[in-house]
């Protein structure tokens, strides 16, 4: 199985990188294609990130020798899959899960067969893979946004009205590493995120959806005094690396899932970055 590649840089590095420069290494951009599985194999924590868009065919997540040296996918990682497409199937060893739009599977190490497939092939469903490596068997399981760890945050004066959906989390659906889920704004709210943080001891990944039409997400990373945009459109993802901050401002309200690995799977465990340090 094919894989892009995105390497890390310094902190130094970062300063003097122009845009494109900044996109080649931290946004993974064009992941849904159709009747395809793509992947991207980030350095940072070594996380996969990808996407399974079946059409009229079911497509079967496989190893990798060159990158992961496993004869199968998940020999040595738990995956974490999150629809945010029309209803559709993910078999694991011969089990069928139907998730439908914002619903999210957790597959543990060890599942040598993992297949996708789409209830519509016209329509078909768009699966968001998150994986990191993982030392231990979780077992196998589905999350839903009613079993959820909902968390409310944010107020109308600052435009931050948004709605945080814990699944894969230590008081959720148990992992080894991967903490996943995702945050919807309401409606008249744009910005996620603020007041910044960073967690140098985890990397981040945030993937846009629900940015309908031309609309956009000004995603900004960086250290504190070193701010940097990054254009996001729908189902773009981009990596924010342990010592860069992630938030972002939109043209409208949209809804992201984000996805964490590293050192531990404590949620609230961040840095804040007070706005009066942000140049």
């Amino acid at each position: 199985m094919q894989m892009d590649m995105k390497y890390p840089v310094s902190r130094k590095t970062y300063e003097n990188m122009n845009s494109k420069e900044l996109r080649d290494t931290f946004v993974v951009d064009n992941i849904f294609k159709p009747g395809k599985i793509s992947l991207t194999y980030a350095f940072i924590d070594r996380a996969v990130i990808g996407s399974a868009v079946p059409t009229d065919a079911s497509l079967r997540l496989e190893g990798n020798k060159e990158y992961l040296s496993a004869d199968y996918f998940t020999q040595r990682r738990e995956v974490g899959v999150f629809n945010i497409g029309n209803s559709g199937t993910v078999t694991v060893e011969g089990t069928d899960y139907r998730l439908g739009n914002k619903e999210i599977l957790y597959i543990g190490r060890g599942n040598e067969q993992v297949e996708f497939a789409s209830d519509n092939a016209s329509d078909p469903t768009r699966f968001y893979i998150m994986s990191y490596p993982a030392h231990k068997e979780y077992p196998t399981k589905k999350g839903t946004m009613d079993v959820a760890n909902v968390v409310e945050l944010g107020d109308q004066e600052h435009s931050s009205i948004r709605t945080l959906y814990q699944m894969i989390h230590p008081d959720g659906i148990q992992s080894c590493q991967l903490v996943m889920g995702f945050t919807d704004l309401a409606e008249g709210n744009v910005w996620n995120t603020m007041p910044a943080h960073t967690h140098l001891r985890r990397s981040e990944v945030y993937m846009y959806f629900d940015v309908e039409g031309d609309n956009v997400v000004f995603h900004q990373m960086g250290e504190a005094d070193e701010i940097r945009s990054l254009i996001m459109r729908d189902g773009d993802a981009v990596i924010s690396p342990e010592w860069s901050f992630h938030a972002g401002a939109g043209t409208q309200n949209y809804a992201f899932v984000w996805a964490m690995g590293g050192e531990n799977q404590d949620f609230d465990d961040m840095d804040g970055i007070p706005l009066s340090s942000l140049r």
